[in-house]
């Protein structure tokens, strides 16, 4: 079991200080102190670390050592425990000894509670100014404000950055042990894994005048053909690819429905017991047919979690 008592981009150590971004004499003395992340937008937002430590160690900065003339696209995410600010600033990474360049989806589970919050808000950052160049009302063009949390045209028009909500939810079936089963799909969309066949939590966007627990009975009734109960909420975290706020639930289902796919969404999708996840956490084959074998969600969605939650409880002495 992961023991985790939150999603794991769901975790920070920053106070946002949120009174501090449209205050420029502060931003700039602050500035001269702060620890500074760099991204690459160009590059999935890869950041430096430290790869070599347990956990990994996000790379920060010094404002004396960024490229020239980049406290004018800084970005202020927040100030630390210890009183030092802490920036990001979109630009391509240098090369330094012992690093190398890292994404959130591959690190973001392994970092600290800290960097976490640093890599995860400084990514959803970044992302949103690369999509909003231009005013969505005019068609103007934006430049950044208020330290990296608002955009402006030139006639003064403004806009903030938004996360699009989104349900997830792991359907089971109410029953304890290791008999116990949950319903998992594989996403039309997904590219294939030689070998293998990745299923994960249903998921869909929540819509417009939509409460997150009816597009849970929406999205799973339009994806899978059937009807859930005992929808309970368990905890969101941010998902910046490049900008949603996954909100995940658990529900019960009854296993003898029959499961009738959307096929423009998913694949597959199937019940597996307790027994079948906890081998396949453990890193046993379990076979999906046609010679693929199971691959579970990646260690930092929120995914990954709720299934680790179902799981609480149970104890294969096999595992």
């Amino acid at each position: 079991m992961s023991g985790e008592t939150s999603p794991p981009l769901a975790r920070s150590t920053l106070d946002r200080a949120a009174h501090r971004r449209g205050d420029a004499q502060w931003l700039t003395e602050a500035w001269l102190r702060a620890r500074v992340l760099l991204l690459d937008s160009t590059d999935e937002g890869r950041t430096l670390a430290r790869t070599e430590a347990s956990p990994p160690a996000l790379v920060l900065f010094g404002a004396a050592d960024v490229p020239a003339g980049s406290e004018s696209i800084a970005m202020f995410l927040g100030v630390e425990p210890d009183g030092v600010p802490v920036f990001a600033v979109d630009t391509p990474l240098p090369v330094l000894p012992g690093t190398r360049a890292v994404n959130l989806r591959e690190v973001g589970h392994l970092l600290g509670d800290r960097e976490a919050g640093i890599f995860t808000t400084a990514l959803a950052l970044v992302n949103w100014h690369t999509r909003h160049g231009y005013s969505a009302a005019t068609g103007a063009p934006t430049v950044m404000d208020e330290a990296g949390w608002s955009r402006v045209d030139r006639n003064g028009g403004r806009i903030w950055p938004r996360t699009d909500p989104a349900m997830i939810v792991l359907v089971h079936d109410g029953v304890d042990g290791p008999d116990g089963r949950c319903l998992l799909g594989n996403n039309a969309g997904w590219p294939g894994t030689p070998g293998g066949r990745r299923y994960s939590c249903l998921a869909g966007y929540v819509e417009p005048g939509e409460s997150a627990e009816a597009a849970v009975l929406r999205e799973v009734r339009e994806e899978v053909g059937i009807g859930v109960e005992r929808i309970g909420y368990v905890g969101s975290q941010a998902w910046p690819f490049p900008g949603s706020l996954m909100l995940g639930f658990l529900a019960t289902a009854d296993p003898t429905d029959p499961v009738e796919v959307d096929p423009s969404e998913i694949a597959y999708a199937r019940w597996f017991t307790r027994r079948e996840i906890g081998a396949a956490l453990a890193g046993r084959t379990v076979d999906v047919g046609d010679g693929a074998q199971l691959i579970l969600p990646p260690p930092s969605s929120i995914a990954l979690f709720l299934i680790h939650r179902w799981l609480d409880g149970w104890v294969d002495a096999d595992r």
